[in-house]
């Protein structure tokens, strides 16, 4: 099948990539000149696992291209994916400035009918929206269809070929029936492929991700409760989970949540509801306690230190707001070091792959490493901050050594607070009632 997929950031690039894998011949299309010649040489603006190998062998198969040239790449298409970014309004809602050029330039581009598919995450009646749009610019037939991505930052690969479930948000058969093929590689073990109208399939995103943002704040308030009774979060957690009509998933708590996703997905269902003069409170709940969630581990700093920070240096491992992604957008990390350098300190960080993101996020604000423990060298404490692989087993012994006062502040509860306590030093987790001295 031919595509061309509108958009080469993050799931623009995943989704065309991943449907060349497939044997079809995509296009992905961008306005970014510079972007699109980075790409065509094989560099990609992104970190996520696996992509990069992806790219490099599709294009040598001549199965993926990449080009600015929006007319070229529609001539002769069957399917158009709409993967362009909706940031967020200062009113909460959805920018959908971009979704909405893209869809004229679609229509002005149309050669033949055609089957433009929304990917970009969008409040619900963009369907129709998009539909309008393209039909006022073109004489030939257009099938919208909504299909929301639920993907995974650093486990977006997976994500896509094997996915929990595929929908589809069309009233056309035709679409449908398109859509089914088209996605038939990936759905092949039973996973289910569920066709509804467009606005039930644009709600299924929204609801999802709010769910899960509901979940890290429910367990986040609770370690906070934990700590002043005495509870232990992590044996709640496992007995909360236990329960199949809960389950284990998204109860890990920690400094908050981040990314493109949650934050921009919780505040654009609440302004939607507030546009059609209602509210969802309990998502309002979700977003307030998220933003007071991540100056925790600060504020665990200030407890143990003292408001006044001035002359000390503090380490933070984990920059990015999730391990295997270079995504900082919304990052517990930049909260976290302002909170810190506010009152004084000087703050050294480490992130295996978001330092580069971390500079242009924030600045001089910080002092960036490419050692964890040269990062650490000198400090007063240790903050863990994102839970890469590489910092659940670090040699606690040269933490030691390294610190000038041996604290550490593990923000994702990932290290054995026993085993810390052995290595002579004091360790504070996230919900687990008192902090922990060592020697």
């Amino acid at each position: 099948m031919r595509i061309t997929v509108v958009g080469t950031g993050y799931v623009g690039l995943v989704t065309g990539t991943c449907f060349a894998e497939s044997g079809n011949t995509v296009t992905c299309v961008d306005h970014d000149i510079s972007k699109v010649e980075r790409l065509r040489a094989g560099e990609i603006p992104i970190y996520e696992p696996g992509l990069e190998e992806l790219v490099e062998r599709n294009t040598n198969s001549g199965r993926l291209s990449f080009s600015t040239d929006l007319a070229a790449a529609i001539d002769g298409t069957e399917v158009a994916f709409i993967a362009v970014g909706t940031p967020q309004c200062p009113d909460g809602s959805c920018d959908l400035s971009a979704v909405r050029a893209v869809a004229k330039e679609i229509g002005n581009a149309m050669t033949a009918p055609l089957v433009v598919v929304n990917k970009s995450t969008v409040p619900v009646g963009t369907s129709r929206v998009v539909q309008e749009i393209i039909s006022s610019n073109t004489s030939y037939s257009v099938n919208v269809v909504s299909n929301p991505e639920f993907l995974k930052e650093g486990a977006a690969i997976d994500d896509f070929m094997k996915p929990d479930r595929v929908v589809i948000g069309t009233d056309s058969d035709t679409a449908a029936a398109l859509m089914r093929e088209l996605y038939s590689p990936y759905v092949r073990t039973g996973k289910p492929l569920l066709i509804m109208e467009p606005a039930s399939a644009e709600m299924t995103k929204y609801a999802a991700n709010a769910m899960l943002a509901t979940k890290i704040s429910f367990i986040n308030d609770i370690a906070r409760l934990c700590e002043i009774v005495g509870a232990n979060v992590s044996k709640v957690r496992q007995g909360m989970g236990s329960d199949r009509r809960i389950g284990p998933h998204f109860l890990f708590p920690g400094v908050g949540y981040g990314g493109s996703c949650f934050p921009k997905d919780v505040r654009a269902l609440s302004a939607l509801a507030k546009e059609h003069g209602t509210t969802l409170d309990i998502l309002d709940a979700v977003d307030a306690v998220n933003d007071r969630q991540k100056k925790f581990l600060a504020e665990k700093v200030v407890e143990r230190f003292g408001e006044d920070l001035s002359g000390r240096v503090f380490a933070i491992w984990g920059l990015a707001f999730k391990p295997r992604t270079d995504d900082m957008r919304e990052a517990p990390s930049i909260v976290i070091a302002e909170e810190l350098v506010r009152r004084g300190a000087t703050v050294h960080g480490h992130d295996p792959e978001a330092i580069t993101n971390a500079r242009e996020e924030l600045g001089d604000l910080i002092e960036y490493f490419e050692h964890p423990y040269e990062a650490v060298s000198g400090a007063s404490a240790l903050l863990l901050v994102t839970e890469w692989n590489e910092y659940r087993r670090p040699e606690f012994d040269r933490l030691k050594d390294l610190l000038i006062e041996p604290v550490v502040f593990d923000g994702r509860n990932i290290w054995n607070a026993e085993m810390t306590v052995k290595h002579g030093l004091e360790y504070h987790g996230i919900g687990s009632g008192s902090s922990q001295d060592g020697d």
